[in-house]
């Protein structure tokens, strides 16, 4: 047997033949046109992931009452039959490349962020509770600024509640009917019913939201009752044999009175029973606060809904949908062990569409991993479409494409950090011999550094550096890039990444020996020339303990860096951290994992602005919960031997104990090379923190639109 022999055995929904057990997860994407049709953009994007080799594709989020029940300002209508041709291009560019594809049905409630936008009321099974939530108190002003612009509706009239009647419930029940059987006109294989993430259809199942006194509420079996209506409705119009499922929460966490485990089974057998041929299972958490999104349903914990899929499969005898951050080896076990039947996977498939065929080509080493940033859901909080900051094509698979250099040529990338690597790739992928060279001792740059202050950084660096070798790109390290190594090498086209560099702020006292740079500190920690910082910046005992520690040596390995620097790190018990940007925001999270008593002392208004919303609701609530000070609008006056002074917003200066001082500021690109060798008659293209500070996501989106243009 394969190693994945069973994730990519073919399967059955119904009477749908599936060629895998790999769903592409439904998500929203924001990819339709203003009118909710379906262009260009977007059956590229299904059709990129078609070709990938996923067996079945599940388009997230269709509105079944379009523009009634939206979320999205980009969301995809199946209220009309305008709507059919653009859905039946994207079911024929999927069908063309031997997939299936279901349309997932939606009407947000509640949720309906469009509607509210637009004045239009909200229905909903019950007077929704009160919300109180901490989520906006991470928002930039520009953030905050898009949230309003969902909000001009309330503004304008207040919030317009519409608590269904039963003529309002068989008017739902006829558009997800309706939606269904356009559905089937326009080719697709089968439908999703949404049933989950406090949707209009988990509303009237969740015992919290739920507060009716009729027949649609209190019980389990009248909470249920308009789940199998829906369900019937559709059956009467598709016909008992079209492909019909649905996605159901196991739980909603944070929820007192919300939906249970055992009330989730009790549903699922119900759906069974209406006559739904698979069940999907996610999960839900209230957002009272912004970290419970990454509980669910966008779970940061591996595999954090397997086990509520193996009890609902346990209670039904129809197939079993598992999603939920699994890793191609664990899908593949859970699915012999009969935990669930398929898996589908969301942002993986972002991160690398290709993930199915090079699972089928034993090649999971090439698969680009996603690092869970969040960047792309957290596009849909600010209106905007969604992105990945590994993989710089998803959404425009139409515009950026990889093909054949007219007359490969020789091309030199210098720097050998994301934005080199990727370039690098890119690069010879194309058909170009490609050298990079690195003036340090080994690959990855920041990248290395910022592995060690958030793990899952580490997957993207560890792909990179395999792509050098399983490319035969000549990688020469320690070495430094002169307009003479140019001319030697005859390069048809040079690409600078050297990243950027951080100029000390004009404190005082911030020469001081306890007073680290970013840089100095991954430097060291790196073992890029390190020993030049540690004579300069330690005592002959501290170098000894560095040394037997010992860092040198071990800086191939982020996991080993990792645990070492559980032991020994340059830093004293308190440490404070100037800039409360990406940097050093994720410096202070890993320091407080390593004992560290740490504050935060940011000159701007906001915290963690770099870093995607959903990210940042996760490491600000992670430094809370640890006790660290933030502070916001301050200035730093002066750093002294053992503490700082600094004053606030008000004018009022204080003094902050300090044994280690981090300077998490000044980041600028370095140039410097990339206008050296301009000067000496050397075309060049600056890419990454080089050419403009955009961390890994920049990086990686420069180095590759580089590589494909050399």
């Amino acid at each position: 047997m394969g190693a994945f022999d069973n994730l990519l055995q073919p399967g059955r929904i119904g009477n749908m033949e599936v060629r895998n057990r790999i769903v592409m997860a439904p998500m929203g994407s924001n990819f339709a046109e203003a009118d909710g049709t379906c262009g260009e953009r977007i059956q590229a994007y299904y059709e990129a992931r078609a070709a990938g080799g996923a067996g079945l594709l599940t388009m997230g989020v269709v509105a079944i009452a379009y523009p009634h029940g939206t979320a999205e300002p980009y969301q995809v209508g199946l209220s009309d039959d305008k709507f059919i041709p653009g859905l039946k291009g994207i079911v024929d560019r999927v069908h063309k490349h031997g997939a299936k594809i279901a349309a997932q049905l939606q009407h947000a409630g509640k949720n309906s962020v469009r509607d509210l936008a637009e004045g239009r009321e909200l229905w909903v099974p019950s007077m929704p509770p009160a919300v109180k939530t901490d989520m906006f108190a991470a928002l930039t002003q520009e953030e905050l600024g898009a949230f309003i612009s969902s909000s001009k509706g309330r503004e304008k009239a207040g919030v317009k509640i519409r608590v269904m009647e039963q003529a309002d419930i068989a008017q739902m029940i006829e558009w997800f009917a309706a939606a269904a059987e356009r559905a089937q006109r326009a080719g697709f294989d089968g439908v999703e019913l949404h049933a989950a993430h406090n949707y209009i259809i988990a509303g009237f199942l969740s015992g919290y939201y739920n507060r009716r006194d009729d027949e649609y509420g209190g019980s389990i079996e009248n909470r249920g009752r308009f789940l199998r209506e829906v369900i019937a409705g559709v059956r009467a119009r598709v016909g008992a044999s079209y492909p019909v499922w649905l996605r159901l929460d196991a739980y909603e966490l944070r929820t007192e009175g919300g939906i249970t485990l055992e009330e989730a089974k009790v549903f699922a057998r119900m759906a069974e029973q209406a006559g739904c041929d698979a069940v999907s299972v996610s999960a839900y958490a209230n957002t009272s606060t912004g970290v419970a999104f990454t509980e669910a349903p966008l779970v940061q914990q591996k595999a954090g809904f397997l086990l509520w899929a193996a009890e609902i499969k346990e209670a039904v005898k129809v197939p079993v949908i598992a999603v939920g951050r699994l890793e191609p080896e664990v899908a593949d076990n859970a699915i012999a062990a009969g935990q669930c039947d398929f898996v589908a996977m969301a942002r993986k498939m972002l991160a690398d569409p290709e993930l199915p065929n090079k699972l089928i080509e034993n090649r999971p080493e090439d698969i680009r991993p996603c690092i869970y940033c969040y960047a792309c859901v957290s596009q849909i909080f600010v209106n905007q479409r969604v992105k990945c900051a590994v993989n710089p094509m998803t959404g425009h698979e139409a515009e950026i494409r990889l093909v054949p250099a007219v007359k490969p040529g020789h091309v030199l990338v210098v720097g050998g950090g994301p934005a080199g690597m990727e370039a690098a790739r890119a690069a010879a992928l194309r058909g170009h011999k490609v050298t990079l060279v690195e003036r340090s001792g080994r690959l990855g740059g920041t990248l290395f550094f910022a592995a060690l202050a958030y793990a899952e950084n580490g997957a993207l660096l560890d792909y990179l550096t395999t792509q050098m070798k399983k490319l035969h790109i000549d990688v020469r390290l320690d070495t430094v890039a002169t307009p003479e190594l140019v001319r030697q090498l005859g390069a048809t086209a040079v690409i600078v990444a050297t990243g950027a560099e951080r100029n000390a702020p004009p404190i005082p006292g911030a020469d001081m020996d306890h007073v680290w740079s970013g840089d100095e500190l991954r430097r060291l920690m790196t073992d890029d020339r390190a020993d030049e910082i540690a004579k300069r910046k330690l005592s002959f005992t501290q170098r000894t303990l560095m040394k037997a520690g010992s860092l040198v040596g071990v800086t191939d390995s982020t996991d080993a860096i990792q645990n070492l620097s559980r032991v020994w790190m340059p830093l004293g018990k308190k440490v404070a951290i100037i800039g409360g940007g990406l940097v050093g925001v994720e410096l202070a999270e890993f320091l407080v994992d390593r004992g560290r008593e740490v504050v935060v002392l940011e000159e701007g208004p906001s915290l963690g602005r770099e870093l995607s919303i959903v990210r940042r609701w996760r490491v600000l609530d992670t430094l809370r919960q640890h006790g660290v000070a933030l502070h916001t609008k301050v200035k730093v006056d002066a750093i002294d031997k053992k503490a700082l002074r600094y004053t606030d917003a008000e004018g009022q200066q204080h003094t902050l104990a300090a044994d280690s001082v981090v300077l998490a500021v000044g980041a600028r690109p370095d140039d410097s090379l990339a206008r050296a060798l301009e000067a000496a008659g050397v075309p060049v293209s600056a890419v990454g923190d080089g050419a403009q500070i955009g961390y890994i996501e920049g990086a990686v989106k420069s180095g590759m639109l580089a590589g494909l243009s050399a």
